[in-house]
């Protein structure tokens, strides 16, 4: 799937939330969306996936105009927010059941679903009892459990220990190229851990789209913290 953003613009009263973005997500991409706080990514995200419509600009979706609200392009979108809302009178299989009944999918191994987002300790508790990393990979299984074409995470890797942010990411990786994926995330080591471009945005406005391959030390947690904070100050 292959997403561009065309001078789209955001308005809340005398504050522009988004000011002319112009870049495109191109299929099996995995975008890393960086910013300070403020700086538009949550309104980005949720025109994107349909939550809000954009005051200026254009959307479009293989090169054709794409209408975010319609349902056809909500079911082709995975979707893990920053604060992960789930019911916690059910229970792990339970939930994911109603998750996919909620897609209409006929036929779904949830086994190798929990297997693959290592939720098998926790597959049969209710999800009240869970840490907040099982609800991390809760809200992950169910957000990849219709194998959208589009995946949108939100701090994915919040509340997870060091394996299990090293597994997670494994698995984000073995998704592209079927799936194109944003990630918003503040924390710089899983941009360069997993992503292929950066966009970077500051105060609505798009200040940096650049592939990876092509900034040096990269891999260096240091320099892309003086590289952030350069782009955003």
């Amino acid at each position: 799937m292959n997403i561009r953003f065309a001078h789209i613009s955001k308005i809340y009263g005398a504050q522009k939330a988004l000011d002319e973005i112009n870049f495109s997500i191109d299929s099996g991409e995995i975008i890393g969306l960086l910013g300070p706080n403020g700086a538009g990514k949550s309104t980005l995200i949720k025109i994107l996936i349909g939550l809000l419509n954009s005051d200026q600009g254009q959307l479009f979706k293989n090169n054709e105009l794409l209408n975010a609200q319609s349902l056809e392009h909500k079911s082709q979108i995975g979707y893990l927010p920053e604060n992960n809302p789930l019911p916690d009178e059910l229970y792990v299989k339970e939930y994911l059941a109603h998750t996919a009944a909620l897609y209409a999918l006929k036929s779904f191994d949830v086994q190798s679903l929990i297997e693959r987002t290592g939720l098998t300790s926790a597959a049969h508790k209710k999800i009240a009892v869970l840490s907040k990393g099982y609800k991390q990979r809760l809200g992950l299984a169910a957000a990849i459990i219709h194998e959208p074409k589009l995946l949108v995470l939100d701090e994915p890797m919040t509340g997870l220990d060091p394996n299990q942010i090293q597994e997670i990411r494994a698995l984000i990786k073995s998704l592209s190229p079927q799936t194109t994926i944003l990630l918003s995330t503040h924390i710089l080591q899983d941009i360069s851990a997993i992503c292929d471009r950066i966009i970077v945005l500051n105060r609505g406005k798009l200040v940096q789209d650049l592939a990876l391959k092509d900034l040096e030390g990269t891999k260096d947690p240091a320099a892309l913290e003086a590289l952030f904070a350069q782009w955003t100050t």
